[in-house]
């Protein structure tokens, strides 16, 4: 049985991965965190027959009464690299779902995870059909490198651009052999119209109710247009990614990003 803590369980996505971790039979939830806890429990926050455990505040003392094999974290990227941090210096393997977590962050926390000899995956989208469609945009990009990424969240995501937009227009950049066309001259009459760099591709962040997480990828060649898209219409969709992240996540040598690291393609 994997042992299994949750940071972040208050959350949305927290509170769906002690719901998966609590319904997996190869699975033991033995910890859950969240700085917003007050005496809460996971059975009286969720009901039903999730794996009743308190709480707690203070991870640090989680992580050491729990001692798990893997921690699961789905906090804020203010905080992600910290708990990383905590975890690792404890031998503590860790799946983070944490979005926005910066470049200088991603490299401390690589620095971290081979010191400490403690795996880390950083996945910017769980849901499977969202790593096949990053995938199958860098195999299109080789084809088609004029390409732009609009990606589509709740009003309450405050990143901007997505984990999953960011990365995949790096995938995008590594893959086609020449950057996207630019109009010499161009003006952008509103700042930001023609959206964000990321790589030298243009990304569109869209935040408004009614989206969970969606993204499509725009390719434009002569004479035709090319769409991926991926729509996640609820956070259930990522939990067998979660799931899968925590099964392999141990078989994996220091800090990686993408799920794809596990999946064989």
């Amino acid at each position: 049985m994997l042992k299994v803590a949750v940071v972040g369980a208050c959350g949305r996505m927290g509170q769906e991965v002690v719901r998966a971790v609590s319904g997996a039979q190869d699975m033991e939830l033995v910890g859950a965190c969240d700085r917003t806890s007050d005496g809460a429990t996971t059975q009286s926050l969720l009901g039903g027959t999730v794996t009743s455990l308190d709480i707690g505040n203070k991870l640090g003392a989680m992580l050491e009464s729990s001692t798990p094999d893997v921690l699961v974290e789905f906090t804020h990227h203010a905080s992600a690299t910290d708990h990383t941090l905590s975890a690792l210096k404890r031998g503590v393997a860790v799946v983070i779902g944490t979005s926005g977590i910066s470049s200088e962050d991603q490299r401390t926390i690589k620095l971290a995870a081979d010191e400490y000899g403690a795996p880390v995956l950083l996945v910017p989208n769980f849901a499977l059909g969202a790593v096949m469609m990053m995938r199958f945009a860098a195999t299109a990009a080789k084809y088609f490198p004029d390409a732009e990424v609009i990606e589509m969240h709740h009003e309450q995501k405050l990143d901007a651009p997505s984990g999953t937009a960011w990365h995949t227009a790096e995938q995008i950049a590594a893959a086609r052999e020449r950057s996207g066309y630019r109009a010499i001259g161009a003006v952008e009459k509103a700042k930001g119209a023609r959206g964000g760099d990321v790589s030298g591709v243009q990304v569109h962040s869209v935040r408004l109710p009614g989206f969970v997480a969606s993204q499509e990828v725009l390719f434009g060649g002569p004479g035709e247009r090319l769409s991926i898209r991926h729509d996640s219409m609820d956070r259930a969709s990522f939990m067998a990614g979660v799931l899968l992240a925590v099964r392999k996540v141990k078989e994996l040598n220091g800090f990686h990003v993408g799920l794809d690291k596990l999946m064989d393609f």
